[in-house]
């Protein structure tokens, strides 16, 4: 997308307050996502202004765009109600779901009274899906035709109504008596059929690719991106047609997923809009329960610790290591999450898989451990040799214990953070639930056990 300069911005902040002839002009050389970005940057009131001075196309255009998502409510507001119909009319539907799902439930009848029947109808069918799901992204703007019609009929309909569609990168073949979707035809193999064929006898007879409302959208997505579709059409139970996802409309959706695991994984609530516009009390909320949690549970690493005070006392130089081994650990449990969420997220992997899964983390942790724990007992040894540092006269033995603690700990981090996405997938939650500092935390408790009782078995009878 073309970057907004400031001046741009700066321009139509001073032409909305002077001549609406020059802001037509300025906003001429300008795309709808570029107007619907330096939208975002403006007050509500001089937005409003804006989209008013606006040709009527291109108002639809930037009121259309994903840029311009939870700043829509506050400008319809202050458009004039005559106008509010019209433009809220032009949207594609998905859009138009989009938009009323931005506005407070008091606020939907009267903007409901500003359109038609027939859209009221659509929206409260689109209404009716939780945005997460494929009936939430759907639209219900697409070209069907009956199974008995002839492909020069088919192309007759496309010119008439092809205009007023979002997209028609395909056309829905349906039953004419139970409306049931029996074939899916390009427009590209529509274009070179013979005009007298049956719309039947276009392209290859295989049974249409669908997907049920109900579906989660990232689901979808994947068929979308599998089949390399530009769209796949939603059905009901009796296999008629509802609408359509069109992979713009996923595009977004998968930012939008993609976003939310980003915030959850690193330990919050993911954000219901874009960082600079969350307010302070709702930053507050969505990153102050993660946090209690967090730290109650590293309340456990301190129970830990005080368990083992008295090697501590006898050792103190074992607690010079603890940072190492506990932050080891953390990080080969949230190497294992990262992969096997994304890997989840992809489909790659089913909730069957686990046991292959743990097959293969744990020589991997095992392999991993050993290589820092090479590192770790020669860092000990050297430093001793060149005389950086004094560890005692054991420092071998403590040498070896932070070794073996290491492979120890990091094969069972490695072990933890891969499972822990299957068994909250298992529950029920979000994988990516599973965050960084969630996996840090459970290993940490883990490690010091480790680390001690291997440091036990080892300096028993010298430093312990």
């Amino acid at each position: 997308m073309i970057e907004i300069p400031a001046h741009t911005i700066a321009q139509l902040l001073y032409l909305v307050h002077t001549d609406p002839e020059e802001l037509r002009e300025a906003l001429g050389e300008l795309r709808a996502p570029d107007i619907a970005e330096a939208l975002r940057e403006l007050p509500p009131e001089a937005a409003a202004k804006v989209m008013a001075a606006l040709p009527f196309d291109l108002a639809v255009q930037v009121f259309d765009e994903p840029e311009l998502t939870r700043h829509r409510c506050a400008i319809i507001q202050l458009i004039e109600p005559r106008k509010v119909g019209p433009l809220i009319e032009a949207m594609s539907a998905d859009q138009q779901a989009d938009l009323f799902r931005e506005v407070p439930r008091e606020e939907r009848p009267r903007l409901l009274a500003t359109v038609s029947e027939p859209t009221r109808a659509s929206l409260q069918k689109l209404l009716q899906y939780p945005p997460e799901t494929a009936g939430g992204i759907m639209t219900t703007e697409f070209v069907s035709v009956p199974s008995d019609w002839s492909v020069e009929q088919a192309l007759r309909l496309i010119r008439e109504v092809g205009g007023r569609k979002e997209t028609v990168y395909a056309i829905y073949i349906v039953d004419p008596a139970t409306q049931e979707l029996v074939h899916v035809v390009s427009l590209r193999e529509l274009l070179t059929a013979e005009r007298e064929d049956n719309v039947l006898d276009v392209g290859n007879r295989r049974p249409p690719l669908t997907v049920r409302a109900e579906m989660d959208r990232e689901e979808a997505a994947r068929l979308i991106s599998k089949y390399n579709l530009l769209a796949i059409p939603i059905v009901d139970d009796q296999r008629r047609m509802l609408g359509i996802v069109t992979v713009d409309d996923v595009i977004d959706a998968l930012v939008e997923e993609s976003t939310e695991d980003v915030q959850r994984f690193g330990g919050m609530e993911a954000l219901d809009a874009p960082y600079m516009e969350i307010g302070f009390v709702e930053m507050i909320k969505k990153r102050a329960g993660w946090l209690c949690a967090l730290f109650l549970s590293e309340m456990l690493t301190a129970t830990a610790m005080q368990r083992f005070q008295g090697e501590i006392e006898h050792a103190a130089v074992l607690a010079m290591f603890i940072p190492l081994v506990m932050s080891s650990g953390g990080n080969s449990g949230s190497q294992a999450t990262s992969l096997v969420i994304r890997a989840l997220a992809l489909q790659e992997l089913k909730l069957r898989d686990w046991w292959r899964i743990a097959i293969r983390e744990l020589p991997t942790g095992l392999v991993l451990g050993a290589i820092l724990g090479v590192i770790g007992f020669t860092r000990i040894v050297l430093w001793q040799n060149l005389h950086i540092f004094s560890y005692g006269p054991h420092y071998f033995l403590l040498a070896v214990a932070v070794g073996f603690s290491l492979v120890g700990i990091v094969a069972f981090g490695s072990l933890a953070g891969s499972m822990l996405p299957f068994l909250l997938k298992r529950i029920g939650f979000d994988p990516a639930s599973a965050s960084a500092p969630f996996v840090a935390t459970l290993v940490d408790v883990t490690g010091l056990v480790i680390y001690f009782s291997v440091a036990f078995l080892v300096l028993h009878g010298t430093l312990l």
